[in-house]
């Protein structure tokens, strides 16, 4: 296949200009955020024993590695941009395909607004500044993403690749001075009270949801499937290695948080690493967590953009909106890009982001659903196709992470009854708009 340059591609076109660095990167920068700074708290708290605690983010990393293996081949298969819609669509149908982009940009758009609003917060403290200012420093930060991607795909790749080694080396620095300085050993003990029988179970299955949730963001390199220059053998390769970086990032900031706090005073810590670095540094560790919270946001908000910019203008060919499939000679879907930088920003200064993510966050782990069952779809319907990547132990590894889908599906369900309710008025409100969104573009063909 001839390397397609910035002056010969058609119109409407993305470059296959990308490769395996930046699939590492986007991976990366969209998975690790503020949640492994939050939730081993949580996690300790239902889990106050280290060995448990260890072990179920390792079962966490072997469940986001099985998800993987199943998402590398039905995204070598497709070999398109656009994130879930595009192989959802193909394996069950327009419909779902639909559902699945939709609420995948318009929950990742929400994301984005609310990484935006935590450097607000974090900038605010860092200058002793007033709270106003938090919305305005969060819509300056998308702003300025927003115009770096504009220039191009090489510039955004560049900005992805810098800002997650950013991220990963203000990780492993953190990592290095917990076990430096760390003393939980010395602390005060006190016995934990370890759950038995059925309240283990259930502890054991609600901090696995809470870890799975932590490691979400395998899926990052197949928003750019058509974007890589070999996708067919990069798309895994970043993929794998993408997991297997954050599988050992987590490990490790979890053993460097235990190596400060004793599990008992882990157990409960709704801020985990603030707690480790105020025992560290003292009254300065605020501002050492609050940088380390901005370097960790930086690569996510441009992941974030990257991917909702693809999101649109996959959804864009689907409904014909043409607008949306404007592509500039540097790669970049303007018109998505725009419009999803506007209802970020939107999300921003409303606020609503926190009830579109709550909503959207059913129809998100849905996806995962969906993902899965389209592998076993395009397997029994399409088994001639070209599949650079076979998925290993298929259906039984696949079966398997299905299985946990749809255990989180029905946890999602228990746990926030009214916002996954809402989740599924939306899917069935979906239909009657993608239907006429269908009928526009039977007659305009």
């Amino acid at each position: 296949m001839a390397r397609e340059t910035l002056g010969s591609v058609p119109s409407g076109a993305l470059l296959r200009v990308l490769g395996l660095g930046f699939g590492i990167a986007v991976l990366v920068g969209n998975t690790i955020g503020s949640g492994i700074l939050r939730n081993p708290g949580e996690v300790a708290g239902r889990l106050p024993n280290v060995s448990l605690f260890l072990g179920v983010w390792i079962a966490g990393g072997v469940y986001a590695l099985l998800g993987s293996n199943a998402l590398a081949e039905v995204a070598s298969i497709t070999r398109e941009s656009g994130g879930y819609g595009v192989f959802v669509r193909r394996g069950l149908g327009p419909y779902l395909g639909f559902v699945a982009g939709w609420s995948d940009w318009l929950s990742t758009c929400s994301s984005v607004a609310a990484a935006a609003i935590m450097i607000g917060e974090s900038v605010n403290v860092l200058a002793r500044g007033r709270g106003a200012m938090i919305p305005f420093v969060g819509a300056a930060v998308l702003t300025v993403f927003t115009l770096l991607q504009w220039r191009g795909i090489k510039s955004a790749s560049n900005t992805q690749n810098v800002t997650t080694l950013l991220k990963a080396a203000a990780f492993l620095v953190f990592v290095g001075v917990c076990f430096a300085f760390g003393d939980a050993a010395s602390a005060p003990r006190q016995p934990p009270t370890v759950p038995q029988g059925i309240p283990l179970f259930v502890a054991l299955i609600l901090a696995m949801q809470a870890v799975i949730f932590t490691y979400d963001g395998w899926i990052g390199p197949a928003y750019f499937a058509g974007e890589l220059r070999d996708p067919g053998r990069e798309l895994p390769r970043a993929i794998f290695s993408g997991v297997a970086a954050v599988i050992v990032i987590y490990l490790l900031v979890n053993v460097a948080l235990l190596s400060v706090l004793p599990i008992a005073q882990l157990a409960g810590d709704p801020f985990a690493a603030g707690s480790a670095a105020a025992a560290i540094f003292g009254p300065r560790g605020d501002t050492v967590l609050r940088a380390l919270v901005i370097l960790t946001l930086l690569s996510a908000i441009n992941a974030y953009l990257l991917m909702t910019s693809r999101t649109l203008w996959m959804l864009s060919g689907w409904t014909r909106f043409a607008r949306g499939r404007r592509v500039n000679a540097g790669g970049t879907p303007t018109t998505a890009l725009l419009l999803s930088a506007i209802v970020s920003v939107l999300f921003v200064f409303s606020g609503a982001y926190e009830r579109v993510i709550a909503i959207t966050a059913f129809l998100f782990v849905a996806n995962y659903t969906f993902t899965y069952l389209s592998l076993f779809m395009l397997r029994r319907r399409e088994p001639e196709a070209l599949r650079p990547y076979r998925a290993w132990g298929h259906p039984w590894t696949t079966g398997f992470v299905l299985l946990i889908s749809v255990a989180l599906l029905l946890g999602a369900l228990m746990a926030d009854t009214r916002n996954s309710i809402a989740s599924i008025g939306l899917l069935l409100l979906s239909y009657p708009i993608f239907r006429i969104l269908s009928r526009r573009r039977q007659s305009a063909a």
